[in-house]
């Protein structure tokens, strides 16, 4: 095994211990992430929103969010916002393709407010985590 193919593996390794959000994650006080009771399905496409704050940051920084209906063990990525730190309160919109995989419903979703640290590795800082069950309609 190549010097090139170890950094890689230790790179990689360390990237999954500290990418896990309940070992990083803190709301910062004024941080913070949340998700409108209502999420929306139209044309093939998922749409979750809401809003998020958080007051600096030191390298790029988006809000991300995950959605789960039916098996509670089964999440799916839904899109990603950048985000703007400074202090006020911004709305966040995620879409993605869904190819029919979400009907109406209740359905499980969570937002994550996450930086990513400026280095020659960079590893995600989780600012704010929400949690919430929304209802997802047609429109």
């Amino acid at each position: 095994m190549s010097l090139r193919h170890i950094a890689g593996a230790v790179a990689g390794a360390a990237l999954l211990l500290f990418a896990a959000p309940s070992a990083g994650a803190h709301s910062g006080g004024h941080d913070q992430v949340t998700i409108d009771r209502t999420g929306r399905l139209a044309h093939g496409v998922i749409t979750l929103s809401g809003t998020y704050r958080c007051q600096r940051s030191g390298g790029p920084t988006f809000v991300s969010s995950s959605v789960s209906q039916g098996d509670p063990h089964v999440r799916h990525g839904v899109g990603g916002t950048l985000a703007v730190c400074d202090g006020a309160r911004h709305r966040w919109t995620n879409s993605q393709w869904s190819n029919g995989m979400y009907w109406r419903g209740r359905a499980q979703v969570e937002a994550t407010l996450m930086e990513l640290s400026r280095g020659w590795l960079p590893l995600p800082h989780f600012h704010a985590i929400g949690r919430q069950t929304v209802s997802l309609i047609r429109r």
